[in-house]
């Protein structure tokens, strides 16, 4: 069996309701064609009024090899963000494979031609022709977008052509969008003409100019005939219907990756652009189609039901939010989205893949550096069992997992970030032919949040663990100071579930007054920790080391013996000698000391233990030649 075909569609908002079916027309032409289907969504402009941008989600893709693709869809219509569009082209111009643009013309790609001129005039031909109507007004566009300046062109010339007024009986500029229905309505109602009909630059305008037009007492169509353009699904299930224009997206989908196997597989396709005609949908609001009552009663009872669900995904939303802003953990996380991710459709698996620094540290890992281009999982949910084990890491090369299944597969994939923060992406499978709706957004704008409050986290508990460090260890020596002495003995002493022997040593260094007089301060510190660096290298069975204060040492063990003490003290005394033999400086390096063994239990005193210590280290400083009781 030859190695199927690997496709790769770029676009944003796919979630929209405009959108959607886009991903439904090329899971099904992917399944007809079998080929891999990889799908890069972006989430584009978050919010509508107070509504913000992230213009950063295609870093993502300098971490993919898309050459790996053996062609590349690009829709760019739908990036709402200021320069993402041409980002993503850019990116796209350097890849070997061949991409076709189907929703804009870009030089140098491949290209569906849609007859987006023909689908307008049609539209108005059918008000002239069919309906006999004369007095026509146009709802145009968005001043200087592209198909906003196309189609009303295409108004102009068959009005003209038609010995009718180019501009109709006026026109009014909206904004592809629902915000200037009522603005539009009041307009066209003002003029010395009441239209007939008005045609519409897109289907959202024209919904919005109805619904205003009923506030305002006038019926569609009876009063006036209202067409939109684009064939959405609100279009089609809005009241009365709309009569529109739809692209055939399952056309465009089929002749796209058509093209792109061809092209693959070395055969000659001719010319750079392929045409896609349009189709006309007469239906409610031109009056071409009665209204039909058990219709409406069908679209009022799904609209119930799919508020029902929308109420009762908000609060599996909220739920799953408090979970995941507790999870302490990534593998917590995953608990959390296996346990939880219920409410934006089935899907048969989900992969979160995050960053890691050339150490290998994960990027939510509070000393992370830079990434390396690598990627390790940290949420895996496969629920057929579809997959190979969870790999130890992903590259450019292999960032989707592997299937064991003979299915074709179609993935979507989406850059996991929160502020600014790239912590790198998800693949998800759906069950079906359609996307995932928008409570999966949801669940990637928190899944960043939680990722990035887990980095937060770890750079506390890192500081704190410093200042814990800091606030129980000499600054000069490193040892343990007096508290991390005491704690750490007193917690070990109060362990014991039986009588041990235990063992206390004081050390205090002999002459650091006259290396600090001869030498300086700065000596002075040497040979201190010089003293301190022969205790630590001594302490290798489990002793605690501190630094008393100034030249004293205190050294605690626990479970000792004759033995391991006689060790203990050779080996200070044999370092003392190698240190004295390479000292540069003219003095030697002395201590006195003093232990004490004795049997303990939980309730044993380490003060009680240390104050023998001292009191015999002191005896053996004395009993040195030229010390007395004065000196």
């Amino acid at each position: 069996m030859s190695q199927r075909k690997k496709i790769a569609l770029f676009g944003s908002s796919l979630t929209s309701r405009f959108k959607r079916s886009l991903c439904r027309v090329f899971s099904i032409a992917a399944e007809e064609f079998d080929v891999d289907l990889v799908i890069f969504n972006t989430y584009g402009r978050l919010g509508t009024t107070n509504g913000f941008t992230e213009d950063y989600e295609s870093e993502i893709l300098d971490y993919f090899d898309l050459n790996q693709f053996d062609g590349i869809v690009f829709d760019a219509e739908g990036y709402n963000v200021d320069g993402m569009s041409e980002t993503i082209e850019r990116k796209l111009r350097a890849v070997d494979c061949p991409v076709i643009s189907i929703s804009s013309y870009i030089e140098g790609f491949y290209n569906i031609r849609f007859d987006d001129s023909g689908g307008l005039r049609k539209m108005v031909e059918h008000f002239i022709d069919h309906h006999h109507y004369t007095k026509i007004g146009f709802f145009s566009g968005t001043p200087g977008h592209p198909d906003a300046v196309s189609r009303l062109n295409e108004f102009h010339s068959v009005m003209e052509e038609r010995g009718l007024p180019k501009n109709g009986v006026g026109i009014f500029e909206g904004d592809f969008w629902f915000g200037k229905g009522m603005d539009a309505a009041h307009y066209f109602l003002s003029l010395p003409e009441r239209p007939e009909a008005i045609v519409c630059a897109n289907d959202y305008m024209a919904i919005s100019l109805i619904s205003s037009l009923r506030q305002l007492g006038i019926k569609v169509p009876d009063d006036i005939a209202v067409s939109g353009y684009d064939g959405t699904i609100e279009g089609q299930e809005y009241l009365p219907i709309l009569t529109t224009v739809t692209r055939e997206r399952l056309d465009i989908a089929r002749k796209a990756l058509k093209l792109l196997i061809d092209v693959s597989d070395n055969k000659d396709v001719g010319d750079f652009d392929l045409d896609v005609s349009p189709k006309q949908i007469y239906a409610q609001s031109c009056g071409c189609v009665p209204m039909d009552y058990q219709h409406i009663f069908d679209l009022v009872a799904q609209s119930h039901d799919d508020q029902r669900l929308i109420s009762v995904n908000l609060y599996e939303s909220e739920s799953a939010m408090v979970k995941l802003n507790r999870a302490d953990s990534v593998r917590k996380m995953e608990s959390v989205f296996a346990e939880d991710a219920i409410n934006f459709g089935e899907y048969s698996s989900f992969f979160l893949m995050v960053h890691t620094d050339a150490e290998g540290r994960p990027v939510y890992n509070s000393k992370f550096t830079s990434p390396s281009g690598r990627f390790v999982p940290v949420i895996w949910v496969d629920k057929n069992k579809e997959y190979d084990n969870c790999p130890h890491e992903f590259d450019r090369t292999f960032f989707i997992p592997k299937s064991d299944s003979d299915r074709c597969h179609v993935h979507y994939v989406m850059s996991v970030h929160f502020a600014e923060k790239l912590f790198g992406y998800s693949v998800v499978e759906m069950t079906g032919k359609d996307i995932f709706n928008e409570f999966y957004n949801v669940w990637q704008h928190n899944l960043g949040v939680t990722l990035n409050a887990l980095q937060k986290n770890d750079h506390i508990n890192k500081l704190i663990g410093e200042l814990e460090g800091l606030s129980i260890t000499d600054v000069l020596t490193g040892l343990n100071n007096r508290r991390g002495f005491d704690d750490k003995s007193r917690k070990t002493i109060s362990e014991f579930h039986d009588i041990i022997t235990v063992c206390t040593m004081v050390i205090d260094m002999d002459g650091l007054k006259k290396i600090n007089d001869r030498f300086g301060h700065h000596e002075g510190d040497r040979a201190i920790k010089a003293l301190a660096d022969i205790i630590r290298t001594c302490c290798d069975s489990g002793e605690i080391a501190g630094r008393a204060g100034g030249d004293e040492f205190y050294i605690f063990a626990a479970d000792y013996s004759e033995t391991r003490l006689n060790r203990f003290i050779e080996r200070m005394l044999a370092l003392q000698a190698d240190f004295n033999r390479s000292n540069t400086c003219d003095y030697q390096l002395d201590f006195s000391y003093g232990t004490y063994l004795t049997d303990t239990n939980s309730f044993g005193k380490i003060e009680d233990f240390l104050k023998i210590s001292d009191a015999r280290m002191y005896a053996q400083k004395m009993s040195k030649p030229g010390r007395s009781s004065h000196s």
